[in-house]
C-alpha cells in the first residue's frame, strides 16, 4: 500500500482500520517534521529575535495553527499505530489504545467538530462548483491601506511603492471585485463602498469562488481546523499552498518588498494585471485537487463517527 492510499479516512469502519507498523508511521512522522520545519524553524527564530516579517507571518498570527501542532503529525481516522512508542500518542487529545495499537478515537469527534466538518464541507463544496474568477487582480491589499495615514499602514515599517497618493490612485482607477468576507472586513471605510460586492459573513457560501486568493489559504485554516482527523500530509499540502499564495498576495500588493527578495507584480499596469491572472488561474488549478480532498476528508469524517 502506497502513502495516498492512507489520507483519506475509511468510511466502511466494518472494513477493520489500517494498521501501520512502527517503522511505516515513524518515517511518515518524521518526513512531516523535517517538511514543515522548513517554515516554523524560522518563524520562531524571527519571533525569538523580535523581527517582524510581512509575509510569512500572516502564516502564523491570521492563521492560528501553532508551529508545535503544525510539526505533530498525525495519521488520520481509520489508521492504527502499531509498536510501543505509539503508546506516546495516548498523552494527546483524541487517542484511544486498541489491541493493535493505538487510533483516533471516534467519540473525540464532538458534536462541535460535526458541525464543523459539516460547515467545511457545504463551504467548499458550493466553492468547488463555481468556475473562478480572476478580475480581481489582488486589489483587496490596496483596499485596506486605501487614503490611510502612514501609522494607520498595516506593514508601516515597508515603503509603498507608489507612495500613498499613488496607491490611492490606483484603487480610483480600476474596479474592486473582492468576493472574500475575511479581505473585505480589512478594507480602509472610503474603500468599502468602491467595492462591487458588500460581502457578510452570512453571505460566504454564497460568495466564495475557487479563483480568490483568499479562499485558496483557507484551505489550510479548513484542514487545522478538523485537527487531528485530517491526515498531516494533507494540512501539509495545504499550509505549502497557501504559502505559494500568500507570496503572490503580498507581492502583488502596494508595499515595497524588494528588500526581501519579493519582485512586485505590478498590478497597476496592463502587463502586471495579466501576470497576476495567469498565476492566480494557477493556484486555482493547484488548489481544486486539495478541496476535493478536504472534502472526501469531511464526508469519511461524518460517516466514520456517526
Amino acid at each position: 500500500m502506497v502513502v495516498s492510499d492512507l489520507l483519506t479516512p475509511k468510511t466502511d469502519r466494518r472494513a477493520g482500520p489500517v494498521v501501520l507498523v512502527e517503522a511505516t508511521w515513524r518515517a511518515r512522522r518524521d518526513e512531516h517534521v523535517r517538511r514543515m520545519r522548513r517554515w516554523t524553524e524560522p518563524h520562531l527564530r524571527r519571533r525569538a529575535d523580535g523581527q517582524k516579517h510581512p509575509v510569512l507571518d500572516f502564516l502564523f498570527t491570521y492563521y492560528s495553527h501553532r508551529p508545535a501542532r503544525l510539526e505533530r503529525w498525525h495519521p488520520g481516522p481509520g489508521v492504527v499505530l502499531a509498536g510501543e512508542s505509539a503508546r506516546e500518542y495516548l498523552g494527546w487529545s483524541g487517542y484511544r489504545e486498541v489491541a493493535a495499537g493505538v487510533e483516533l478515537d471516534p467519540d473525540a469527534f464532538t458534536p462541535n467538530r460535526r458541525r464543523t466538518a459539516e460547515f467545511v464541507l457545504a463551504l467548499l463544496t458550493a466553492t468547488a462548483a463555481r468556475p473562478p474568477r480572476l478580475g480581481c487582480f489582488g486589489l483587496h491589499e490596496w483596499a485596506m491601506v486605501y487614503r490611510s495615514s502612514q501609522e494607520e499602514v498595516r506593514h508601516a515599517g515597508w515603503p509603498l511603492r507608489l507612495g500613498s497618493s499613488g496607491t490611492d490612485r490606483v484603487v480610483e482607477s480600476l474596479p474592486i471585485r473582492c468576493s472574500h468576507f475575511d479581505a473585505f472586513r480589512f478594507f480602509t471605510p472610503p474603500a468599502r463602498p468602491r467595492n462591487t460586492l458588500q460581502p457578510t459573513r452570512q453571505d460566504q457560501l454564497r460568495l466564495e469562488q475557487p479563483g480568490c486568493l483568499h479562499a485558496n489559504m483557507d484551505l489550510y485554516k479548513w484542514a487545522y481546523k478538523l485537527d487531528p482527523f485530517v491526515p498531516s500530509e494533507l494540512v501539509a499540502d495545504c499550509f505549502e499552498l497557501a504559502v505559494g499564495v500568500r507570496e503572490l498576495d503580498m507581492r502583488a500588493s502596494p508595499y515595497d518588498l524588494t528588500a526581501l527578495g519579493y519582485s512586485p507584480v505590478r498590478i497597476e499596469t496592463v502587463e502586471g494585471r495579466a501576470e497576476y491572472a495567469r498565476q492566480q488561474a494557477d493556484f486555482a488549478e493547484r488548489a481544486a485537487p486539495l478541496r476535493a480532498r478536504l472534502v472526501e476528508v469531511c464526508r469519511a469524517l461524518l460517516a466514520y463517527a456517526r
